[in-house]
């Protein structure tokens, strides 16, 4: 089979189209990229658990609307806050890591 050599892997398109690490364009595109992440895995484990936003917001203290801002990532949320949807909401153990 021949092989493509037009093919890309994802961290060399991700590095043409937004530079290297470090710059302020990769730097921009790497932290909305987490928030997205966040917000993508808050909502994975809440449909694991068979939940609506509203029970998990019941359970955690807050209310649908900013479950869904925060699964959309239209909203930045807190860490306190971001334990209290793990911990409380979702019966979970909140961690977290500093890669340098």
């Amino acid at each position: 089979m021949k092989k493509n050599s037009n093919l890309k892997s994802l961290d060399q398109f991700v590095e043409e189209q937004y530079g290297k690490r470090g710059t302020s364009k990769r730097d921009k595109f790497e932290k909305g990229y987490e928030a997205f992440k966040l917000g993508f895995l808050i909502q994975q484990a809440r449909l694991e658990k068979g939940m609506t936003q509203e029970e998990l917001a019941e359970k955690c203290g807050t209310n649908k609307g900013y479950i869904s801002k925060i699964e959309n990532n239209i909203k930045e949320v807190r860490i306190s806050t971001l334990q209290k949807i793990v911990e409380l909401g979702l019966g979970g153990h909140l961690e977290l890591s500093i890669k340098l």
